[in-house]
């Protein structure tokens, strides 16, 4: 059935879920999947953008039939085995209205572009196989990033013309560039929210950080004391 008509059977006989009560498995997916959102509207705001949607750790319908599997499984608390989310997606080119849930058929049969899973060893066969065939085959997802959490490793995979997922190449630091995102996608170890950790983070093409607010606030903080000092010392030079 086309998303249009799956649109038409609205309203649905049944509630979507938008919380099942589930715990993140680690805290500090939670602080990544923050600080990558973060970033991401950040990298848009310096591109002039707002034509983007980016969520984390929320239900992505792309069905009915999922939709009523996540349901049925929610309500009588049976075991998860229902596609629920990724931790963290961008979709490009849409209204920037703020979702609860996102649902492809009141979307235009939009679905994520960009998609990042936080792998842990209870998720490492999941995110390996079942969901990089369904960002592949249903989703159409242009990229799909994998973060071995414990091994710290960060693997980029793009979309081919024949609906299977290619390994990106890496360039001379280590990082994948994102068509998508219009910066480079990489590993950096340093403090987020009180916590050190090796996290994955954007980049400019020339290298630079893509800076959060507070690092961009603290940029023109320090560019200001220097514009202050190198004033005062050109009138004492005088």
């Amino acid at each position: 059935m086309s998303l249009p008509a799956v649109s038409a059977l609205r309203p649905l006989p049944f509630d979507l879920v938008e919380e099942d009560g589930q715990p993140v498995e680690d805290p500090l997916h939670i602080v990544q999947m923050s600080f990558l959102d973060h970033l991401t509207r950040r990298a848009m705001a310096e591109q002039g953008r707002t034509d983007f949607y980016s969520g984390m750790n929320m239900f992505v319908y792309y069905s009915v039939e999922q939709a009523r599997e996540v349901a049925l499984e929610v309500e009588k608390d049976l075991p998860e085995k229902a596609f629920r989310g990724p931790d963290i997606f961008f979709v490009d080119g849409v209204d920037p209205r703020e979702r609860r849930i996102w649902v492809a058929w009141e979307e235009d049969g939009r679905l994520p572009d960009v998609i990042f899973e936080l792998m842990s060893p209870s998720s490492r066969s999941r995110d390996r196989k079942l969901k990089k065939a369904l960002y592949a085959q249903t989703f159409g997802t242009a990229e799909y990033y994998i973060y071995d959490w414990d091994r710290r490793k960060l693997e980029g995979h793009r979309l081919s013309a024949g609906g299977l997922y290619d390994p990106m190449p890496l360039d001379a630091r280590g990082r994948y560039w994102s068509e998508k995102l219009g910066a480079a996608v990489g590993l950096w170890h340093g403090l987020r929210e009180d916590h050190e950790y090796t996290w994955v983070r954007l980049f400019h093409a020339d290298g630079s950080l893509v800076p959060t607010e507070g690092e961009a606030e603290r940029q023109r903080a320090d560019a200001e004391r220097q514009r202050a000092d190198a004033a005062e010392a050109e009138l004492a030079r005088l």
